[in-house]
């Protein structure tokens, strides 16, 4: 079983910027590909950005694409979203994820939930105005 537990959220400005970790344990995610999703208050969860276990493939949500940038520690179980540029619309709880099984180099990712198993319980993130 994987635990993946979230950091880094908090208050923000907008213009400003976070940067949020996710760490993992119990199993290593080694050749797993990982992804950040995010949910507001009274919305569905919604894709933000993944990333091969190589590191080299990115995905993005139109949403955030030049503004965030997701990346994965040396050890490959630590994941990372720096987040600049922020919004108040970017303001919900942001989750780390990943599928329970190994994918190829060249994996990233897609951006439905149910192509992920396990999750964090997630960080929230408040940009204000």
């Amino acid at each position: 079983q994987v635990q993946l537990v979230e950091s880094g959220g908090g208050l923000a400005q907008a213009g400003g910027s976070l940067r949020l970790s996710c760490a993992a344990s119990g199993r290593t995610l080694s050749y797993h590909n990982m992804a950040w999703f995010r949910q507001a208050p009274g919305k569905v969860r919604e894709f933000v950005a993944s990333i091969s276990w190589s590191g080299g493939i990115t995905n993005y949500a139109d949403s955030v694409k030049g503004r965030f940038t997701i990346s994965r520690g040396s050890a490959k179980n630590t994941l990372y979203l720096q987040m600049s540029g922020l919004k108040p619309e970017d303001s919900a709880v942001y989750y780390c994820a990943a599928p329970a099984n190994p994918v190829g180099p060249g994996v990233a990712g897609g951006p439905t939930t149910t192509e992920y198993d396990y999750w964090g319980q997630g960080t929230q993130v408040t940009v204000s105005s």
